[in-house]
């Protein structure tokens, strides 16, 4: 059963829903609507005492649901750019999804420079945030 505190601001989205950083948009749905019915303040109304942590859940819950259902708000989140204050942000959206797109195609780079982090070299394998900012930052 998925425990965590809710209260704290610093949980992900994918905390909160209890779902993977992989998840498909189904598992997302699914989590959603599981935790959803749970903690929906309607069935919490005759216990005032849970009420107020019910509505604070279910208000998490909606919040994270509405970001990682939204393929461009679930990329810009992926790659820590989301601003849940500004709504106005699908061309940026637009050209960071191309961005992962295109990164992803080099997730495994060969690394023939001593400074990598392997050790005498190799080939090194990014993840998805890795690569994309690797992509800015010039790694």
């Amino acid at each position: 059963m998925l425990e965590m505190d809710f209260g704290r601001r610093s949980a992900s989205y994918y905390e909160i829903l209890g779902v993977g950083f992989d998840s498909s948009a189904e598992e997302i749905r699914r989590a959603y609507r599981k935790l959803a019915m749970r903690w929906h303040p309607d069935k919490w109304a005759r216990n005032p005492s849970l009420l107020g942590e019910a509505k604070l859940r279910f208000q998490q819950i909606q919040e994270a649901y509405s970001v990682l259902s939204d393929q461009s708000k679930r990329t810009l989140y992926d790659a820590g750019m989301y601003d849940p204050e500004e709504e106005e942000q699908e061309g940026f959206s637009d050209f960071v999804q191309e961005m992962v797109t295109l990164m992803a195609k080099v997730k495994r780079e060969v690394c023939s420079d001593p400074s990598c982090n392997l050790a005498g070299g190799g080939v090194r394998a990014y993840g998805q945030s890795e690569v994309l900012m690797a992509g800015f930052s010039g790694i």
